[in-house]
C-alpha cells in the first residue's frame, strides 16, 4: 500500500523539489564556460573533484539535482527517503558555502553578497533534517510493563 506524504510535508516537498529540479534541468545543457565555473568552485571546496572533467561533473551534478528534485515531487517516494536525499545533497552545498573563500564575512557565518545564493542551501538542509527527525516518522516501540518502572505506574 502506498503511503502518501503527510499534509504538513506537501508544501516543503513541492517548493524544494521544484527549485532543485529546475536547477538541475538548467544545468543539464550548460555550456563549457558554465561547466568550468561550477567545476572550479566545487574543486575549491572538494579537491578530489579535480579528477573529473568539468562537463562530466556538471552533467553528474545536473542528474543529481534532477533525481533529488523528482524524489521530493513524487508522492510515492516516502518523505524520510526524500529527506535523506535532500539532506545529503544540501549538506554538500552547505559545505561548499563554508569552504569557498569570499562566501562569508571574515570570522563569521554571515554571507557576503556573493555568498547569499549559497547560504540559501541551509534552508534546504533544515527542511531535509526536519523530514528525517519528525517524531511522527519514527516507529514507537511497544510500551514495556514493569511494576517498578516509573513510566508504567
Amino acid at each position: 500500500m502506498m503511503q502518501l506524504p503527510e499534509p504538513r510535508d506537501v508544501a516543503p516537498r513541492l517548493a524544494t523539489g521544484a527549485f532543485i529540479l529546475n536547477s538541475g534541468l538548467g544545468k543539464w545543457k550548460a555550456d563549457e564556460a558554465t561547466a568550468e565555473m561550477l567545476h572550479g568552485m566545487a574543486c575549491t571546496a572538494y579537491p578530489f573533484l579535480r579528477h573529473i572533467e568539468a562537463e562530466r561533473f556538471t552533467r553528474l551534478l545536473a542528474l543529481t539535482e534532477i533525481t533529488v528534485g523528482a524524489s521530493l515531487l513524487s508522492p510515492f517516494v516516502p518523505t524520510r527517503l526524500a529527506g535523506l536525499a535532500l539532506t545529503g545533497f544540501s549538506g554538500g552545498l552547505v559545505g561548499l558555502y563554508l569552504r569557498v573563500p569570499g562566501m562569508r564575512e571574515s570570522g563569521s557565518l554571515r554571507p557576503t553578497q556573493d555568498g547569499v545564493p549559497l547560504a540559501k542551501d541551509t534552508w534546504m538542509l533544515g527542511i531535509g533534517l526536519g523530514f528525517l527527525a519528525s517524531k511522527a516518522r519514527w516507529r514507537q516501540a511497544a510500551p514495556h510493563r514493569h511494576r517498578r518502572c516509573r513510566c508504567c505506574r
